[in-house]
């Protein structure tokens, strides 16, 4: 049998290490000798012995956070030996190694799709983004040493943070945890309603310090969002309907 799908290029990428690594550029091999945490619903194809469980939120006080937010990563644990693929909408897939307890990275739950569970990970409020509504207000932070997969809606760009930076809140990726952020109405800058198309609402991320922001070349409003969010299952105003006894309750039943 003949096809340019037989090409070497579309074959199985091996390595003689475990890990995470690019199988190409829009799919990730996992390959497992242990356990790693992906999102759930993102894996296309796996061999071996592996199996998958939902993970939970780390008991009432992180499922509490979690839903008040809006923010966070619907997990999966991934344990066995084999080779597990992972993809996200053919968006593009890239891999970020953190390498000690210096680095750490807020990054947009939409966003991640895997990582080692040697990194910390925890549901942050965005500095400088108040209490603004509909403006999304929380995001992912990972810290420590391990390797991390995130997703791209086609070929970002890395914005070195030297001088005042601005993007729109959709199109903000991560960016260095250190760096000090701010959201800003759009007709601050004379810019009315020519951003935020997507979302209804005209605001920017403002960036400054030291640092580095990726940028995607799209503008997508996560599912449920309210206005102009970086979370990754929700808008703030949205998760938290209801407020804490809603969610006590949802927890409950």
């Amino acid at each position: 049998m003949r096809s340019n799908l037989f090409a070497p290029e579309n074959q199985e990428q091996e390595s003689a290490q475990p890990g995470l690594r690019l199988q190409n550029s829009k799919m990730l091999k996992i390959e497992l000798n242990g356990e790693c945490l992906a999102r759930q619903g993102s894996m296309v194809a796996f061999q071996g012995q592996v199996h998958f469980e939902a993970q939970g939120s780390g008991g009432i006080g992180g499922f509490i956070k979690q839903q008040l937010t809006g923010e966070g990563v619907p997990l999966m644990k991934v344990t066995g030996r084999g080779d597990v693929f992972l993809a996200d909408a053919a968006s593009d897939v890239h891999l970020i190694d953190l390498e000690g307890p210096h680095d750490a990275l807020s990054i947009n739950g939409k966003n991640v799709l895997a990582f080692e569970p040697s990194l910390s990970y925890d549901i942050q409020m965005v500095q400088g983004a108040g209490m603004m509504s509909g403006a999304g207000l929380f995001n992912c932070v990972f810290s420590g040493r391990g390797r991390l997969a995130i997703t791209c809606k086609g070929t970002p760009v890395v914005l070195t943070v030297d001088q005042p930076t601005y993007a729109d809140p959709q199109a903000a990726v991560a960016w260095s945890a250190g760096l000090q952020t701010g959201v800003h109405r759009a007709d601050q800058f004379g810019l009315g309603t020519l951003i935020g198309r997507t979302t209804g609402e005209a605001f920017t991320m403002g960036f400054s310090g030291h640092g580095f922001v990726i940028v995607q070349p799209s503008e997508e409003v996560p599912a449920g969002a309210g206005v102009g969010g970086v979370g990754g299952q929700g808008g703030g105003q949205q998760a938290g309907q209801g407020g804490v006894g809603g969610v006590l309750g949802s927890f409950l039943r």
